[in-house]
């Protein structure tokens, strides 16, 4: 009579539930844009095919929110970029692949934003996906007349360094809007209007000049 290895059983388990858990986080990562009419989904400089977002948008109250993940790396011009570089302003980051139908037709309203709020302590980052040559995301950057930086992340890791707990980008487009203290305020994932990207900005925003007015009026008290 052959006995079984209760530990092979064991192994075995373990290594197929790691290897679902793998394949459902790169699955979160890498869920993207529509491809237009009568498709859901587009293929990207790779040839991966991607999932639609959801089309919503989030927005979390100020003591309810969490930290952004210290992103760090490169830009699509080979320059150095980390998020940390931005501190103290109120951050906008775009997940965005040229290759992505909806990120261009949210592309006009992104460049006017920043363009309009760069003197207001708003800074506009990027994160380029699954473009896999660095000239296709400069010729988007070119078409639209975006300015910003973009960190170039062509396999998608960054958006791994979002811990489960936080408004993470699932999607691609998806923007995140993050406040002067480094945390997570709104989220979007979809292709965002010049409306709707102002409604996630201007909020958070005008904390700032709501703590300025505070601070401002305890001092007159003072007096």
């Amino acid at each position: 009579m052959i006995q079984s290895d209760p530990s092979r059983g064991r192994d075995a388990y373990r290594r197929s539930a790691l290897t679902a858990a793998a394949l459902a986080l790169s699955a979160v990562a890498l869920t993207a844009c529509g491809g237009g009419e009568g498709s859901g989904a587009e293929a990207s400089s790779d040839g991966s095919a991607f999932v639609e977002g959801s089309g919503v948008i989030t927005s979390v109250p100020v003591g309810d929110r969490l930290p952004a993940p210290e992103l760090t790396g490169d830009t699509t011009h080979d320059e150095p970029i980390a998020l940390a570089d931005y501190a103290g302003q109120v951050l906008v980051l775009n997940v965005w692949g040229s290759w992505c139908a909806p990120c261009r037709a949210e592309a006009p309203y992104l460049a006017a934003v920043s363009e309009d709020l760069a003197d207001d302590g708003v800074q506009f980052v990027g994160i380029n996906v699954r473009d896999h040559d660095p000239a296709n995301a400069q010729a988007f950057d070119r078409r639209f007349g975006i300015d910003y930086p973009s960190f170039y992340d062509p396999k998608g890791r960054l958006i791994l360094e979002f811990p489960a707990n936080t408004l993470s980008p699932q999607g691609i487009p998806s923007t995140l809007v993050i406040d002067r203290d480094g945390n997570i305020a709104a989220r979007a994932v979809k292709a965002l209007t010049e409306e709707e990207l102002r409604g996630m900005i201007e909020p958070v925003l005008a904390e700032g000049d709501e703590a300025a007015d505070g601070g401002a009026e305890g001092a007159a008290d003072d007096a």
